[in-house]
């Protein structure tokens, strides 16, 4: 098929694209980067009174790591270089569910060139590469 050869062209292109992109994107690590505040349990601390002011800013991340939550606390400074560091992760994330919605697109168009083009064809190879029905013994 003679007109999906410049769509596939253009799906080729696109994909390395995306490959340079995630040469580009530097470490990569999963999880969030949360900054929290919190109460304390000193009866008359700031954090108790009206308005309350409240502890913090404290940083965190966190991820799931078979079935487990790992948090660890963090600087103002390595929260920064975290969040640097997550974002990449998403980023190569949604690079590579692009490419693979490419490869699945792609997967259809070179699959096509290979089928035959009508059901019949499919049946009449099929029976001229059958072998002969064996023949009754009288």
């Amino acid at each position: 098929m003679a007109s999906s050869a410049p769509e596939l062209k253009g799906l080729q292109t696109r994909y390395r694209q995306l490959a340079r992109q995630i040469l580009d994107l530097g470490f990569v690590q999963p999880g969030s980067v949360v900054s929290r505040h919190t109460y304390c349990r000193t009866p008359g601390c700031r954090c108790h009174a009206d308005p309350p002011q409240l502890h913090g800013p404290y940083w965190q991340w966190t991820r799931y790591d078979s079935g487990k939550t790992i948090t660890r606390r963090l600087t103002e400074s390595q929260a920064r270089l975290y969040q640097e560091l997550v974002a990449n992760r998403r980023r190569l994330s949604e690079i590579v569910t692009e490419m693979e919605m490419l490869g699945a697109q792609a997967a259809e168009i070179l699959l096509q060139q290979t089928e035959p083009t009508t059901p019949t064809e499919t049946s009449l190879q099929h029976l001229a590469e059958a072998p002969a029905p064996p023949t009754a013994l009288l």
